[in-house]
């Protein structure tokens, strides 16, 4: 439930972009793999409008609620999905990143709903028909009300309820799906944990724990955890049941088609040393250590990459520097995503394509300019070998950014709260043209 790229503030130095050459050389173009991946990404909740099955629907109408506004009709594209695809193909993006919402499927335990199934396959045709490869994420945070409602992933039995479910939507979907991911940042709530202070994360949990308990009541249930959330008793007994969850549902869209590669998205900042004895190790350990040994198995890892951190013997370090800032005052750090890129190849040996990257900014200008420089320094990791498989830009849409409502704004496209009229942003153009290219002009 918490926003991770505005609650975790990050310092840093900032970098330039650099391989460009000195004013007097001729400038070339940095190419990327035939076979890359370009592409932006969305997720259920945040853009489908009325998901009221979900246990966000609940924690966002519960009194008390950490939540600034509702979802509701969200960007409506439950109904308008065609008209986001035609933005992708119009941009010359070949990749569309979108999720599956579990309540929709499976509204009650055990009942599975064909027309819910038949909706999310008429998105994965008409991306096929565009010209533009489906990649799914079986679960973006949101999970059914029900589940919640008997302690949500906190529950031994949870891997299983999701690997079930993973196996009907599979068996439903897989065929022309091009990359799957089980669960989206599922290490997230240790991410937020490492970066929040003691008394903030000492004052979520208090008001997490009141919004919770009136969602509990609104349900008639003694315990509602929500599939987004940093207030878990037993923070390694929730991570392994996530794990489990991920490899049971791995294993259960592999049955389906075992030709499918499936992933996982993982949270990861891009964590820095700052002087001697700094916790930069200790805190990689309590954010990915866990999940960086689980994911061996998986055919690749995706990385979501907001943000640099630097941390010194004692916490967090908040550094000045030069560069942009986006809206949460958050420096822009162009390297951040290519660092995070090698960190986790090195760890797990995997191909790693990057699932999500991108800027909290009302000023697209920021965005504008950033999307070069961290390309460029995303193309030095494969000069280094790195199989990067592809970029994935979060997101498509200003959408709905779970506590801050529709305050901040992420997206390549700007959405009319009224009309849900699209407008592309000349960041779209920016991203687009690299794309279309297959490369970045140095010049």
């Amino acid at each position: 439930m918490i926003d991770r790229r505005t609650l975790l503030a990050a310092g840093t130095l900032a970098t330039a972009m650099t391989g460009a050459g000195s004013a007097l050389a001729r400038p070339r173009d940095l190419h990327f793999p035939a076979n890359f991946l370009w592409g932006a990404a969305t997720a259920g909740h945040q853009i489908e409008g009325n998901n009221i099955n979900a246990d966000i629907w609940v924690a966002e109408n519960a009194k008390p609620t950490i939540y600034a506004e509702r979802s509701g009709d969200a960007n409506n594209s439950f109904e308008l999905w065609t008209q986001d695809l035609d933005i992708v193909q119009a941009m010359g993006l070949n990749t569309y990143r979108f999720s599956l919402e579990w309540s929709r499927i499976e509204p009650n335990p055990g009942q599975f709903s064909t027309a819910m199934l038949d909706h999310y396959l008429r998105i994965i045709e008409g991306c096929r028909a565009r010209g533009i490869k489906p990649m799914v994420s079986f679960n973006h945070y949101t999970t059914p009300v029900w589940f919640a409602a008997r302690g949500g992933w906190t529950q031994t039995d949870a891997p299983a309820l999701f690997a079930n479910f993973c196996d009907k939507a599979a068996r439903h979907l897989a065929a022309d799906i091009e990359y799957a991911t089980t669960l989206n940042e599922p290490n997230l709530i240790r991410v937020i944990q490492a970066g929040l202070a003691p008394a903030q994360l000492s004052q979520f949990k208090t008001y997490i724990e009141a919004m919770s308990a009136a969602a509990a009541r609104s349900v008639g249930s003694d315990r509602f955890v929500s599939g987004n959330t940093i207030n878990v008793p037993d923070l390694e007994a929730f991570t392994s049941n996530l794990i489990a969850g991920h490899q049971q549902g791995r294993a259960a869209i592999k049955a389906a088609r075992p030709s499918l590669p499936v992933g996982v998205s993982l949270a990861i900042v891009d964590d820095q040393p700052a002087g001697e004895n700094s916790l930069r190790d200790a805190k990689r350990e309590f954010q990915y250590g866990r999940w960086l040994e689980a994911v061996r198995g998986d055919d690749f890892l995706g990385v979501q990459n907001y943000e640099q951190a630097r941390w010194s013997a004692t916490g967090k370090v908040e550094l000045e520097g030069e560069g942009d800032r986006g809206s949460a005052n958050l420096l822009i750090v162009p390297a951040s995503v290519a660092n995070v890129v090698r960190y986790a190849h090195e760890k797990t040996g995997l191909p790693i394509m990057v699932t999500e990257h991108g800027f909290n900014a009302s000023d697209d200008a920021v965005r504008a300019r950033n999307i070069p420089l961290c390309l460029a320094e995303l193309h030095k990791t494969l000069g280094e070998g790195i199989p990067l498989l592809g970029y994935v830009h979060w997101t498509l849409l200003d959408n709905f950014e779970w506590i801050f409502g529709y305050a901040h704004h992420y997206g390549l496209v700007a959405v009319d709260r009224t009309t849900f009229a699209r407008t592309p942003k000349p960041s779209a153009a920016v991203l687009g043209r690299i794309a279309r290219r297959n490369a970045l002009s140095t010049s």
